[in-house]
């Protein structure tokens, strides 16, 4: 450290975090003891770099993990069986009623592998179409049983009490999200969420295509993406294996105003997480106090070779399907998108800036 510029960690109005400069002989035990006695009890998150957001964030998911235990410590529904003394209808019967109107109708997969061209795209459709109708119908057959076991047709399984539990509490059952992609959403805004990838099939099967996907749709999103380099690939006979994404953020808030494109794909629905972005300069931003996740614009998806590839000034940034992020094993990253940024990309690696899928 310089003798004469003193080091300061971090320096706020109220408080400047530096090592003491004092004479060699007060450099003693005590000396040190007192100056820490001056340090402030509580240290807001910029002391280490962060955003003051980052302290919202955590209280935020301390209080929902919170409050996610007290849900779990509620009486089990079997009090609610019988139902109210008018209706004769228990609450949860109620909620199965209308769990089961929203689920939608299965697709006919075979007839579709016999009509439509095996594009690397439309293989992605088919085994979408699959997976979703293996979830559907874990749903329907699930609902049906315990609609059973509460009139007492069939015995009140293990997995009928779980799935009762959690429709109680607005989750999602443990058994429906085998077959589901990963979300941290409740049952409600699930559901949505399920009548909102239905759209998007019915749509791919009905018109082909569409000029926007919406990756948070489909179960494996990167599936797609590398469907997109095959389709390239083949057409500018480029090897696979040389061949990656390049992405860029355009200026289209919504799918209405977007064009066809002849290459790549458009994708909607991106959440930046730990930055704002600056639709004028197209860069990356600070974020605004209070705002934690901020809606993304189009990004354009465009296979290329990857030599050819040159950026500058641009932040490799992580996509992921939940805020949770990736688990132990790696699970949970789609793909990496680019981000221009001016600043430097020590700045945004330790604000932990990341793209998302779907928000909580």
């Amino acid at each position: 450290f310089d003798t004469f510029q003193p080091f300061r960690f971090f320096k706020s109005p109220h408080f400047s975090y530096k090592i003491p400069r004092e004479t060699p002989e007060d450099f003693s035990k005590d000396f040190y003891l007192r100056y820490i006695e001056t340090l402030p009890v509580n240290n807001s998150p910029e002391v280490l770099g962060l955003h003051a957001n980052a302290e919202i964030g955590y209280y935020t998911s301390s209080a929902r993990h919170t409050w996610h235990l007290l849900v779990q410590m509620q009486p089990s529904v079997a009090s609610q069986l019988h139902g109210d003394g008018d209706s004769g209808v228990s609450p949860l019967t109620e909620v199965i009623g209308k769990t089961r109107e929203k689920i939608p109708a299965s697709y006919d997969v075979a007839r579709l592998r016999r009509d439509v061209e095996m594009t690397p795209t439309n293989i992605v459709l088919l085994q979408e179409l699959e997976r979703f109708n293996n979830l559907i119908e874990r749903m329907r057959t699930s609902l049906e049983t315990l609609s059973k076991a509460l009139t007492g047709e069939v015995g009140m399984s293990a997995e009928c009490e779980e799935v009762s539990r959690a429709l109680d509490s607005a989750v999602i059952p443990t058994s429906w999200r085998l077959f589901a992609p990963a979300t941290k959403k409740n049952l409600p805004n699930w559901l949505l969420h399920l009548e909102r990838r239905n759209s998007q099939y019915q749509h791919w099967v009905g018109e082909g295509e569409p000029k926007v996907v919406w990756l948070s749709g489909l179960h494996v999103p990167e599936s797609y993406l590398t469907a997109l380099v095959q389709t390239t690939c083949r057409k500018h006979w480029w090897p696979l294996d040389k061949s990656t994404l390049f992405t860029s953020v355009t200026q289209y808030a919504d799918s209405s105003e977007a064009p066809k494109l002849d290459e790549g794909c458009l994708v909607e629905g991106l959440f930046l997480e730990g930055a704002a972005w600056d639709r004028e300069g197209q860069c990356l931003a600070r974020q605004r106090p209070g705002e934690l996740v901020v809606g993304m614009p189009l990004l354009k998806v465009t296979p290329v070779e990857a030599h050819r590839l040159k950026v500058t000034n641009t932040l490799l940034t992580p996509v992921y399907t939940t805020s949770e992020r990736r688990n132990a094993m790696g699970q949970g990253l789609v793909f990496e998108a680019h981000l221009n940024t001016t600043l430097h990309l020590s700045h945004w690696v330790l604000q932990g800036v990341a793209l998302l899928l779907n928000t909580d």
